[in-house]
Formats: structure tokens, C-alpha cells, sequence
């Protein structure tokens, strides 16, 4: 049986060192992106000049599609909603706005009416590993071939993935895919690789500047991560420097959560889940608690990083020292 190896690019720093790793090892592979449609700009500009920068392949986009989603869910709300006593004019105004924009996470978030969450990470799966799976596994595995999907991930950068090992049988088939289609998954030979397992985040860049290849510039201003601009897990001190650095993508995801809440039964649906807000210190149902977008949205989130003791204070010393919190200082990439 022939070997397939596929290697995903997210266009940070570990999945560069991924594909520059798989080019030196001198073996045949495909490299692909999935566009979640939340990226930076400049990440898809990293991401187009990875080939020439280094000689490596060509690398394929995948994009989700959530039109059909989308037809269902009008249908659904056109005739469940008005049966629920939900009024005319909401049904007819989310019907209307419940139209596939071309961006896969927002139209995941209007497919689903809500934004993920951290017990709900459905944008993952949904954005990333089934368009990927569709467009360039599946084919691969319904032809017979053996597949080696090879993973940027590192032992160091969580609790989850401390124990994974570097060679892995999986069934590659996405958890959110039909059970008809896990089940034919468990037949075919499918592996996770990775190579990179147990690097420390300084091999990494160090690997960058042994093949002259630069990383992702975001690093440079103080993101820790690269992936979605925000990400749902975004921490505290990310979000305060996107919103000094980006402001457009927060403005950007202000401009969801009004579409996304407008197609909400509840009508609000925020970026962030709001049961995690630090301020609703009496649980989901606090009474006379303030549920605006104006206040539960990612403008006050943004509003909450630059505080501390619990939001009670604004942190004047992170403010300060925001401006300095680049790679340089985190991991020592520019020494």
C-alpha cells in the first residue's frame, strides 16, 4: 500500500517548522491551510509565501461550506419558531439574515445560532479538520492508501497533549461527521505524526533561523498564538493586546455578535460565553443582570483585560508594559 503524507499548515510558527521539517526529510507531501475564515491577514500572507520562501510544495486551501447548513436551518426556524409562539417579524428577520456569507466561522455561528465556547469547540472540527478531511484525506483513503497526517503539536503546550505519543493509529473521519462514515474511519489505516512531540517552543524558532525562513510577524507583536484573530480561548493578556494592536478584529467580531445575536432565539449570542464573564458573580440567572451586547459583548470584554483584582481596577502596570510583551521577550527569538 502507498504512503500518503499530509501536512497541515496553520501558518504558525510550530507548522512551519512541520513543513520545513517534512522538506528536509526529502519525502514526497502535500501541504494544506484550512481557512477558518477568522485569520489575520497576515498569516494568509505568511501562509501564500511559505513555498517560495522555502522550495517546499505548493500549499492547498480547503474552506468549509455551510450553505446546505444554512437552507436547513431557514426551513427549520420557518416552521418550528412561529409553532413556539416566537413572533412573526423575529422569524422573518432571521430567515432573512440566515444567508451563507462566504466566511466559514461566521456561517458556522449563524448555522449554529451561538458563537463555540470552550465546552463546545465545535469551530475546530467543523472549520479546520472536516474540510480538510473531505477535500484531501477522504479521496486518499477511499483509494486505498495508507495515510500519515503529520501535526505540529508539542508535548510542552498543554496538559492534553503532554501524554500524545509521536506515532499514532487514528481514525481520521472528524468526530462531528455522520456515525455511518466513523465507522468505515475505523477500517481505513490512518496515523497521526508528529515529528516535533518533544521540541521546546526555543528548538522551534531556533529551526526557523537554521533554515533562514522567518516566522509568522504576529509573534512580533505580541500574540502567543497564531490561529484565529481572536481565538475563543484567547487569554486575558491576548486580548488586551489585540484590541491595542487590531482593533479592526475586534470591531470585526462586535459586527458578528450583532448579526449571530439577531438569528438567536434568545437574541444574544456573544463572542465570548458570557457564563465565563468574571463579573456575574450569581450565576446564569443573576437577577437585573445587564445581557446587552453593550455589556456582555467583546467591547467589554476588551474593557475587562485592561483590569485587575476581578475587574474591580484597571491594571495600570499591564497597560504599561503591554507594548513590550513581543516574542523577543516571551522566547528569546530575536537572540
Amino acid at each position: 500500500m502507498t504512503m500518503a503524507h499530509i501536512v497541515s499548515v496553520s501558518g504558525g510558527k510550530d507548522s512551519t517548522a512541520l513543513y520545513l521539517r517534512a522538506i528536509e526529510r526529502g519525502l514526497p507531501f502535500r501541504a494544506v491551510f484550512a481557512d477558518t475564515g477568522n485569520e489575520h491577514e497576515w498569516t494568509y500572507d505568511f501562509v501564500r509565501a511559505l513555498p517560495g520562501l522555502t522550495g517546499g510544495p505548493e500549499i492547498e486551501w480547503v474552506k468549509a461550506d455551510f450553505s446546505r447548513q444554512l437552507a436547513k436551518k431557514r426551513d427549520y426556524i420557518s416552521r418550528v419558531w412561529p409553532a413556539e409562539g416566537i413572533d412573526q417579524a423575529k422569524v422573518d428577520r432571521a430567515v432573512a439574515l440566515l444567508q451563507p456569507t462566504g466566511n466559514p466561522f461566521l456561517d458556522l455561528c449563524l448555522w449554529k445560532t451561538r458563537f463555540p465556547s470552550s465546552k463546545t469547540r465545535f469551530c475546530t472540527d467543523e472549520t479546520k479538520l472536516v474540510p480538510m478531511f473531505e477535500a484531501v484525506q477522504r479521496p486518499l483513503l477511499e483509494q486505498g492508501m495508507i495515510l500519515i497526517s503529520w501535526q505540529g503539536v508539542r508535548h510542552e503546550e498543554s496538559l492534553a497533549r503532554s501524554g500524545l505519543p509521536r506515532l499514532q493509529k487514528i481514525n481520521p473521519v472528524p468526530y462531528s461527521m455522520p456515525a455511518a462514515v466513523r465507522r468505515a474511519g475505523e477500517k481505513w489505516a490512518a496515523y497521526a505524526y508528529r515529528p516535533l512531540i518533544d521540541w521546546k517552543v526555543e528548538e522551534v524558532f531556533a529551526y526557523h533561523r537554521r533554515h533562514n525562513v522567518p516566522w509568522n510577524k504576529l509573534y512580533d507583536h505580541g500574540m502567543g498564538r497564531v490561529g484565529c484573530m481572536p481565538c475563543i480561548m484567547c487569554k486575558k493578556d491576548e486580548m488586551l493586546a489585540i484590541s491595542q494592536r487590531f482593533p479592526d478584529h475586534i470591531d470585526k467580531v462586535a459586527e458578528w455578535e450583532t448579526l449571530v445575536s439577531e438569528v438567536s432565539k434568545r437574541g444574544n449570542s456573544t463572542f465570548f460565553n458570557v457564563t465565563d464573564d468574571p463579573l456575574l458573580a450569581n450565576g446564569w440567572e443573576a437577577e437585573g443582570y445587564d445581557w446587552s451586547l453593550a455589556r456582555t459583548g467583546i467591547h467589554a470584554r476588551v474593557e475587562w483585560s485592561k483590569t485587575t483584582r476581578g475587574g474591580l481596577q484597571y491594571d495600570a502596570l499591564a497597560l504599561l508594559q503591554s507594548d513590550f510583551n513581543t516574542s523577543c521577550n516571551q522566547w528569546g527569538a530575536c537572540e
